[in-house]
Order: C-alpha cells, then structure tokens, then sequence
C-alpha cells in the first residue's frame, strides 16, 4: 500500500485535450473561449447576474476591496479562523481588520456577535464559508442591510454548496471562489468573483483589465479602449481556463464522489465520536455542503500532533489548519479581536484534516479509518 498524500489535484482525463485546443486556437491570454465557457457555465448553474474568472481568490478578493471603495481607516469584520487572503485584500487597501469569534460546530464567523463588532468605521463584512458549509447568511444579510454594510463571501471553498438552495458566492454583495490545486475544481491557480446584480459588473471588468476598458472594446462598444478606472492584471490565462472546463463539465460527478469519500468517514468515525475520542463535522440542516474536506476535532493541540506523528509513521499524510490570523504578527498589526476568543483558538488547535480529493480509492481511505481507530487503541 502506498503512501497516502493530503491531497491530489482533480484530473479528470479531457484537460490535455482541452489544454492543447487552447494553444491550436493561438489564444493562450485572458477571455478566450474557455474563459468565456467557464463564466457561462457558473452563471447559469449557480444563478449568477455575472461571474468573472480571476487569476486566484486572493485576486477576486481584492478586487472586492476596490469594488467596495475600502479606503484607510476603515474597518471590515471577519473571523480570524481564515487565510491569510481574506484579511490581505483589505489591508492593502488600508483597512483595520476586526476579528470576531467562530462558531464551534461550523467553524464559520458567529453571526450573533457581528453586531456587536460594528463600529462608524465600519464598511464590509466577510463571511469565510469553511469547509463549503455556509455561514448563516440570512442573519449577516439582516445585520448588513441594517447597518448599510456591504457583505463580501469568502467562498473559496464553497464551489457547489449551498444555504437553503442558493449558491454559495451569490448571497452577499460580492462573492470570491477559489480553484486552486487543493480545491474541488482547479486550474492550478485561479478563481472568480460572483456578482448577483448588475451593480459592479462594469467597474469589475475594467478593474480585472488592468483600469482599462478593453472589454467593451472587445464587443464594439467603443471604438478605442484607454485607461479609465485604477486595476490589475487578475485575467487568467485561457489555457488554465482550459484545464478547469474540463471539470465543470463534469461537475456533479466530482461533487458526487467527494460526498461518497465524505460520507465514508463520517459513518465510519461515529464510534469514535460516540465514544468521546473525536468530534466530527456538524452540517446544519440549511446547508448542502459539497464535501471539501472532511476534518475531526481531537482533545487538544498535543493529541493532535501525536496523530499525525503516528499517521505519517504509517505513510498517511494529514495536517492541520488555520493558525488564527489574530495571534499572527500581521494579525496584530492590522487588526484587532472584538471580544473573547472563546472558540477560535481552541478549535483550530484541535482540527485535524483527513485525506480528501476526487477519486481517493477505497483501499486508501479505510487505511485511513483504521489507523485512526488504532491510534485511540494504543
């Protein structure tokens, strides 16, 4: 039995062809025929005004920033339990980031204690939707309007989940998504940035176009196009497009064999949980998630790295997650926790996150359940 990685990038066996289609074409730059095909296909399948592909998530993310006029002084509020990305975009703008507690059966920002977080300085909100569960987003979107806040999801992980039927990624204002090789979908490195109305469409066009509006020149809207608005280079490459239509044309039989992997260790981890050794994931009835990753929560940090010293003994890789980014020395230079830490710290030092990506053989993940079974034996 060979070793068993964290992660493998989804491959699905069209992305050579499609790659190579992308080169014959000699449109190798931003918004060719894959890249258009991609947008398209989101669109349609997530209910989306517009969806842009951008170069990474942290791309899309800033573009938000700049789509949201950040400006410095002002504050955003998201949970400290994230990527490094989710912060980095506002903070390039300027902003103070405000940190708020998580939920500990989500992992996910804890809705009932945004509010409490806001300030006058106040602009934007951005629920991180961990592990492709959903935030309880009716609640943010009642704090937003309330308080006139804009909210930005952070759903780099969300691809193909949802709450209470509608796509992650187009509940709030903005949405980001994330495919990245550790996603369920990849190009590599990429993402894109969901819009549920019309209202930034043509500013984001022209920002993802380095200021310019080169895209309406491109459908003949204007005769000549020039530099109009700040930007940058966030077009991806069509060839990375390429690769990743691939996969969405194929969309639900990834989802469904990531959910069949998901459900495997679910059922066969609940002795453990039963017996109080582990916790597993906690989905809420609202939420469909799309089986991003699957994790288990153990006694505390030391536990923790006993486990994975013991797996990587027996050729299973698994890590751990988020280092809070409030205790990160950037976390406490361009921002600050509102409130306690009850959870945030606690619960990334208990995470533990389990082989998951499309087509993990059988063989591999009882591997798995069973030297975690004997690891608690032991």
């Amino acid at each position: 039995m060979s070793y068993i990685g964290f992660n493998v990038p989804p491959l699905v066996g069209t992305e050579e062809k499609y790659v190579k289609e992308a080169i014959n074409n000699h449109k190798i730059c931003g918004d060719g025929s894959f890249t258009k095909k991609c947008n398209k296909w989101m669109e349609e399948n997530f209910d989306a005004k517009e969806v842009l592909l951008t170069t990474s998530c942290s791309s899309a993310l800033e573009m938000s920033a700049i789509l949201a006029d950040i400006k410095p002084g002002d504050e955003v509020i998201m949970p400290a339990f994230t990527f490094v990305s989710t912060a980095n975009a506002f903070v390039l703008r300027g902003a103070k980031i405000v940190f708020v507690d998580i939920r500990p059966d989500t992992l996910n920002i804890d809705e009932k204690l945004i509010e409490a977080a806001i300030t006058d300085k106040t602009k934007a909100i951005v629920p991180v939707h961990y592990a492709g569960v959903s935030c309880e987003m009716d609640t943010i979107m009642e704090i937003a309007k309330k308080h006139n806040l804009l909210v930005i999801e952070d759903a780099a992980q969300g691809v193909m989940a949802t709450y209470k039927g509608r796509a992650l990624g187009t509940i709030g204002d903005i949405g980001c998504y994330s495919f990245h090789e550790t996603k369920n979908y990849s190009m590599g490195e990429g993402g894109a940035i969901v819009f549920k109305d019309d209202r930034y469409t043509e500013l984001a066009e022209i920002i993802r176009e380095k200021g310019t509006n080169r895209s309406k020149f491109l459908r003949g809207q204007v005769d000549k196009y020039t530099w109009v608005e700040m930007g940058s280079s966030y077009l991806p490459s069509d060839i990375n497009a390429a690769y990743l239509w691939g996969q969405l044309e194929v969309a639900d039989e990834i989802n469904n064999n990531r959910l069949n992997t998901w459900n495997f260790y679910h059922e066969n981890l609940k002795e453990l949980e039963d017996k109080g050794l582990i916790e597993r994931p906690h989905i809420p009835e609202e939420c469909k998630h799309n089986a991003h990753m699957y994790y288990i929560k153990l006694k505390d940090i030391e536990e923790r790295t006993r486990l994975i010293k013991f797996l990587r003994l027996n050729d299973i890789e698994c890590v751990f997650h988020y280092v809070p980014l409030h205790t990160a020395p950037a976390g406490l230079k361009y921002g600050r926790f509102n409130g306690e830490d009850k959870y945030t710290t606690r619960e990334s030092e208990r995470l533990m996150r389990l082989p998951m990506y499309y087509n993990i053989s059988e063989e591999d993940r009882k591997k798995v359940v069973e030297k975690i079974k004997e690891f608690f034996e032991m």
